[in-house]
């Protein structure tokens, strides 16, 4: 006969050894240990998200209930557990703790530091899942969040508190688009606190970012999170959630906060092995069912508050890796119905050398001239039906048809706004410069300029404005719609560039 009360008498005593208090926590033995989930019972009194401590100090979190056990995935080494060790409730939610010491940091999903710096200060415990804004709490997207980037800023804008997908097959430029959005915050008037969270990732390719983001002057108010591929998978589930319980921190302080989940396809595949280890039922696939629901808590987290509420702002930028540009697969469809929009970068406009590869026909941005100032909206007003146009045209133009003045004219108009829309990685411009470019080209200024020219030509009229039309630069700035005198000034400075220009 297996007495009841010895053994509850020696978990007791267990228990007592390692911080526990038989009376107030709920006491459990281990019953099996799988590939790092652990099976326990006894724990009566736990909740879903429940921080759980072992006996050998080791941590977990409580990932599923069933009838008559406890399943609890582990946010650190597994193999010190076995059968038969004891474990204990402590009534927590898992949580980070965060503090302004994080800024300038790479840290792990639970909150240790990965960069050999001084010991992060203890701040206030964040939890990693939460309920997200309600309506009343909300204000409508209007703010603009300038990336730097002509081709997104002019047809895609990105609003403070907007979710935007950026997908496309591996190696179409995903990643630059974010880092290059991170590094322009630098000269936004408004400070915006930036988290990249890697999942999935080489620790070899988050280096490279975190290198690229110090030595571009973005490392200051940048937040790193590593969840990388030889990391844990439950790490890698937790990752994204950590990122928004930082930037919840910041949100409720008043302030603007850009994140990145780098990327969901990784995190995804991430929550199946847990789900599959845990014998939840696999559905299409084999990801449970309740994937959509994996990220649509996540990405509901983005938001912009009202002036009530500090008027802070979250906005999100998921990154999903699609294959062979099969933007129709499972989980490439639920994150965009679950987004204010997509950035769709396409790996045959990658290869004939359009960077940033945007597919002008599958992007959208559901929030669309909210989200941008007075000044961009005047000169990009056509600028996407001009492209989709064009792109409808060069294909017919292929057939080697004779075509009449007009037809050619829009193709020749086209072929320049392509040209003027590439822009090099790592250099972001200010909006006013945007403005000069895309003006120029839409205007006619830059017809008799050849197109394989545009890429210098461009760069030269931005530091020939910048060195002597400073006052234009400004009136640039403001947000207004440009007045007469102003678009006088821009027809003015590229005339007498291009009278400099060789």
């Amino acid at each position: 006969m297996i007495d009841n009360n010895k053994i509850i008498e020696t978990l007791e005593k267990k228990l007592m050894s390692f911080g526990g208090d038989s009376k107030t926590q709920n006491v459990g033995t281990v019953t099996k240990n799988t590939d790092g989930v652990i099976t326990a019972n006894g724990l009566s009194n736990a909740f879903m998200g429940e921080k759980i401590i072992f006996e050998n100090g080791s941590a977990g979190t409580v990932f599923n209930l069933d009838e008559d056990n406890v399943s609890i995935i582990l946010l650190d080494d597994a193999s010190g557990i076995k059968e038969g060790d004891a474990l204990r409730t402590t009534g927590e939610i898992l949580s980070i703790e965060v503090s302004e010491d994080l800024l300038g940091r790479v840290i792990d999903p639970l909150g240790n530091s990965l960069d050999n710096k001084p010991k992060i200060k203890i701040g206030k415990k964040m939890p990693l899942e939460k309920i997200a804004a309600g309506v009343i709490d909300r204000e409508p997207v209007s703010v603009p969040l300038k990336t730097g980037i002509k081709a997104i800023d002019c047809m895609f804008p990105i609003g403070r508190g907007q979710r935007e997908l950026i997908i496309g097959d591996r190696q179409t430029g995903k990643t630059a688009i974010v880092i290059d959005t991170i590094i322009n915050q630098k000269s936004d008037k408004r400070p915006v606190v930036c988290i990249y969270v890697a999942i999935g990732q080489k620790r070899s390719t988050i280096a490279q970012v975190i290198d690229r983001l110090n030595s571009e002057g973005a490392g200051s108010y940048s937040i790193v999170i590593s969840a990388s591929a030889s990391d844990p998978a439950t790490l890698q589930y937790l990752a994204p959630y950590s990122g928004c319980a930082i930037a919840e921190y910041f949100l409720e302080k008043g302030k603007d906060v850009l994140i990145t989940f780098d990327d969901l396809t990784k995190h995804a595949w991430a929550y199946r092995q847990i789900s599959l280890v845990l014998k939840r039922p696999a559905g299409r696939e084999a990801y449970p069912g309740d994937v959509f629901y994996l990220h649509s808590r996540l990405l509901e987290r983005s938001v912009k508050l009202n002036k009530e509420n500090k008027g802070g702002s979250i906005t999100a930028l998921p990154i999903i890796e699609t294959q062979a540009n099969d933007i129709s697969a499972y989980i490439p469809t639920n994150v965009i119905s679950i987004t204010d929009g997509q950035i769709y970068l396409q790996t045959d406009l990658f290869n004939a050398g359009i960077k940033p590869a945007i597919n002008i026909g599958q992007s959208v941005s559901r929030v669309g001239s909210a989200a941008q100032t007075a000044t961009i909206k005047s000169v990009s007003g056509k600028l996407k039906l001009e492209l989709a146009q064009y792109n409808s045209l060069a294909a017919f133009a292929q057939f080697g048809t004779e075509l009449d003045a007009a037809t050619q004219k829009q193709l020749d108009r086209g072929k320049r706004l392509t040209e003027i829309l590439k822009q090099p990685q790592f250099s972001p411009l200010t909006e006013n410069l945007e403005v000069i470019s895309i003006y120029a080209v839409t205007s006619g200024l830059m017809d008799d300029i050849p197109t394989d020219s545009f890429p210098r030509f461009e760069k030269e009229l931005h530091e020939f404005a910048k060195k002597h039309y400073q006052d234009l630069l400004e009136a640039l700035s403001s947000g207004e719609r440009p007045t007469e005198q102003t678009l006088k000034q821009i027809n003015k400075l590229v005339e007498v560039f291009k009278k400099r220009f060789v």
